[in-house]
């Protein structure tokens, strides 16, 4: 900041974070980055598979719903299978630094140049996009600022 380079940010906001974790990735990223194998890899199989959902309304029960994803919520290890979901996300951007907390995200740049600063939080914004598409999570965009 003291040399005189112009400073951009763009904050981020996953929707429904939590909730649309896709169990099969979860695994994935488990075994692949993480080396969960065996019968610690199907222990965490079975915690967030067949789990169900109701809703009470008016003092009435819905049907349960099986959930084919996300982690649960106000449990211990929910935010912590979240972290691991989306480890992998900084190895995507390479025009910028990233910085995450829980379903925040905020990348910044530094420039001398504006047109430079655009297209580096431009680029990895597509980045980001397509991090995003491939992990099956969207942003929501009225919580992004720049």
């Amino acid at each position: 900041m003291d040399n005189g380079d112009l400073n951009g940010v763009v904050f981020l906001d996953t929707r429904k974070a939590f909730d649309s974790i896709n169990h099969n990735i979860l695994l994935r990223k488990m075994k692949e980055q993480f080396g969960v194998l065996n019968i610690e890899l199907k222990w965490f199989e079975s915690y967030i598979s067949n789990r169900e959902q109701v809703c009470f309304v008016n003092g009435m029960m819905s049907t349960p719903r099986n959930l084919v994803c996300g982690v649960p919520q106000g449990s211990i290890l929910g935010p912590l299978l979240f972290l691991l979901y989306i480890n992998d996300l900084p190895n995507n951007l390479k025009n910028t630094i990233p910085c995450l907390y829980a379903d925040d995200t905020q990348i910044f740049s530094s420039d001398n140049d504006y047109q430079h600063l655009v297209f580096n939080l431009n680029s990895d914004l597509n980045n980001i996009s397509q991090w995003l598409k491939q992990n099956k999570l969207q942003h929501h965009s009225s919580k992004t600022k720049l």
